[in-house]
């Protein structure tokens, strides 16, 4: 697998595990350039050599590992078009985002999410979308969208209820509270909790004890244990796309946008 360093994230591979790296700040948001080296990622994993084992995505930003979508970079985009144009535009968006964690999802290695800091939005959705999550101590866990009047909508839903029980789900939903690695642990969300500045490590660790066993062996038991929701995928993006049609969503990402707080997201 060939190496790639792009202005927001880069890979690279050795002794069969990818590494990529979220470089993107003030918190890696998903806008559209990310999105483009996303899905140049996505290609290079569906074409990778068989020998490949693993892959670790992690931040190398201090403010965590990512703050989720550009809301930003959104709205702004969307005031030059017509409704009709932004709906088609959010749609399109979501459809790329989706297809991108439907292949790390679906990726024949161990995919390990290592996280730290803000991991909110839709960085907590690409976490979802590997197969284990480690935390650093001072990692922190938000669905803030409900306070734009939006829910999830890279696949965040689904993927929360196939991994963990519903009680944490309504909770981070329906409140919009932010939580610690510890409790995200105990919930079943973190496999493992690393020290400050250890997720990397750790995960590295992990990895490699991943690639001892047979990789057919353990595809084969991934499909088994990790089905993915695609129905249910495909029926977020269309929840998302009709909340967003409402005057309050609007209203929500402008608050946001005029917001003199350096991260307004954070709770």
């Amino acid at each position: 697998m060939k190496s790639f360093s792009g202005k927001t994230l880069s890979w690279s591979a050795k002794d069969n595990i990818i590494e990529l790296e979220l470089h993107h700040p003030p918190c890696n948001e998903i806008g559209a350039a990310t999105l483009d080296e996303f899905e140049q990622f996505a290609h290079a994993v569906e074409h990778a050599e068989k020998n490949c084992r693993a892959i670790i995505i992690y931040s190398s930003v201090s403010a965590g590992f990512s703050a989720g979508a550009d809301l930003r970079e959104l709205y702004r985009g969307l005031q030059k078009l017509s409704f009709a144009e932004r709906i088609a535009g959010v749609r399109d968006f979501l459809q790329r985002i989706h297809r991108v964690l439907n292949t790390i999802d679906a990726a024949p290695m161990t995919t390990i999410a290592a996280v730290h800091g803000v991991t909110f939005g839709g960085g907590l959705e690409l976490a979802l979308a590997c197969d284990l999550i480690i935390a650093d101590k001072s990692a922190r866990f938000c669905f803030p969208e409900l306070r734009l009047g939006l829910i999830p909508g890279f696949g965040g839903i689904p993927r929360l209820k196939r991994d963990v029980g519903n009680a944490l789900i309504r909770d981070m939903l329906l409140t919009g509270r932010s939580f610690n690695a510890a409790k995200a642990q105990a919930s079943g969300l973190v496999s493992q909790v690393a020290a400050e500045g250890e997720a990397v490590a750790l995960a590295r660790a992990t990895a490699a004890q991943a690639c001892k066993f047979d990789r057919d062996t353990a595809v084969a038991a991934k499909r088994f244990i990790k089905p993915i929701p695609y129905e249910e995928l495909r029926r977020e993006i269309e929840i998302f796309c009709e909340m967003f049609s409402r005057p309050a969503v609007e209203e929500g990402l402008r608050k946001f946008v005029d917001s003199a707080d350096k991260m307004p997201y954070l709770p």
